[in-house]
């Protein structure tokens, strides 16, 4: 392993129509559970497990997932990334994701918590064929400060890049950084506490579905600001400011339901743990 603290590698192949793990592989404080298939449709769910409980001080995580061509996936966390105070090193984590031909993943972690004096880096490099399909998410979430302070951690920096033909189509990066940053005023967090992002890649998205996205948004701005990006290649990007986890989650399994009526005439996976 030398020095992650964990270590995760997952390989998935479709056999028959059915998703299952050609490697697996993990060390250290990454695990994976076994998969679980919630209906007939042959795509595997799988749980990651950190069961450290937190990412501490100089903690190093490296996860590498690949599907084979027309391999379904969905990945999930077991439970929310936890981040404490990092006085001397920041707490990492990568990810390498390859998407063969035909291919779909959804990777849907918990939210991320980032506690008083951390400082996280996260980066994840997907390399897709322009036939796959990718849904992720991920929520950033203030933890517990002894004074009650909103935004108390150091860092928090997620950075996103995108390649197809080895040709870099998405970059995003978004970094929070309060002691430079005024997070509660305009351009930034503008009076929230969490934010929200979801990015679909699939060669469906045409300017039809947009329109049914904005319908559905514009049912959620309530306890929420919400705004669609269009992509360089065919998708999307969703941002969501908001006070609270559950009205984020909400608005990304609305638009995630959408897309699995109208693209697979399926149903999401039930992923909650609560």
């Amino acid at each position: 392993m030398g020095e992650w603290t964990g270590v995760l590698h997952l390989d998935a192949e479709n056999r028959k129509g059915k998703t299952v793990a050609k490697n697996v592989y993990f060390q250290g404080a990454l695990k994976v559970m076994r998969p679980i298939y919630h209906d007939d449709s042959g795509r595997a769910c799988y749980y990651l497990l950190n069961p450290g409980g937190g990412y501490l001080d100089g903690d190093r995580y490296q996860m590498k997932f690949t599907l084979a061509e027309n391999a379904k996936l969905t990945l999930t966390t077991q439970g929310a990334t936890k981040v404490y105070k990092t006085p001397k090193s920041f707490a990492y984590q990568e990810a390498e994701i390859i998407l063969k031909a035909g291919s779909y993943l959804e990777y849907f972690p918990d939210p991320l918590i980032a506690y008083q004096h951390a400082h996280y880096k996260q980066k994840n490099v997907i390399r897709m064929d322009r036939t796959a399909t990718l849904i992720c998410s991920d929520i950033i979430t203030p933890g517990w400060s002894p004074k009650g302070e909103r935004f108390s951690y150091k860092t928090v920096q997620l950075l996103n890049e995108i390649y197809m033909d080895d040709e870099l189509v998405v970059y995003d990066h978004l970094k929070l950084n309060p002691a430079s940053q005024n997070l509660g005023g305009l351009g930034f967090l503008e009076g929230f506490t969490h934010l929200g992002s979801m990015m679909v890649v699939d060669s469906q998205v045409d300017n039809s579905l947009l329109d049914r996205l904005y319908a559905i948004l514009e049912k959620n701005t309530l306890d929420s600001k919400v705004g669609l990006s269009l992509l360089p290649v065919p998708g999307f990007t969703i941002r969501v400011l908001s006070n609270s986890t559950q009205v984020i989650e909400k608005i990304f399994s609305e638009i995630n339901l959408m897309i699995s009526q109208e693209w697979y005439q399926s149903q999401p996976f039930f992923l909650r743990k609560y």
